[in-house]
């Protein structure tokens, strides 16, 4: 009501953009792509590079090396990848999307 009342008068309602996904394109710094482990249980999946993106699923541990980090972006905060292998949760194998750089561990032994 409050919004339709602001418009009456001639006042503007600002909306927040919807949360859509984000793909590379998002990226500030792109490295050789980078095999890396999930260092936290219950990390999500998101479709774009903060927490105010939805999450696609969860990753835990027990996934281990699954992440293949393409780029980053927000301060390289965020990674952009897709999943190597199958996750304990059930997302699929490709399944692309960011996770929070804080909770990825990288290995070399397990990198191109």
């Amino acid at each position: 009501m409050a919004s339709l009342a602001a418009l009456m008068v001639g006042g503007g309602v600002a909306l927040a953009p919807t949360a859509s996904a984000v793909d590379s394109s998002a990226c500030t710094y792109n490295p050789t792509d980078v095999t890396y482990k999930i260092n936290g249980n219950g990390v999500n999946l998101r479709v774009g590079p903060s927490t105010g993106y939805s999450s696609q699923g969860l990753l835990y541990k027990s996934d281990g090396y699954i992440v293949r980090v393409q780029c980053y972006a927000a301060k390289n905060q965020w990674a952009y990848g897709y999943l190597i292998k199958r996750s304990i949760s059930g997302l699929a194998k490709g399944r692309a999307g960011w996770v929070s750089s804080t909770l990825l561990t990288w290995d070399p032994r397990t990198s191109l």
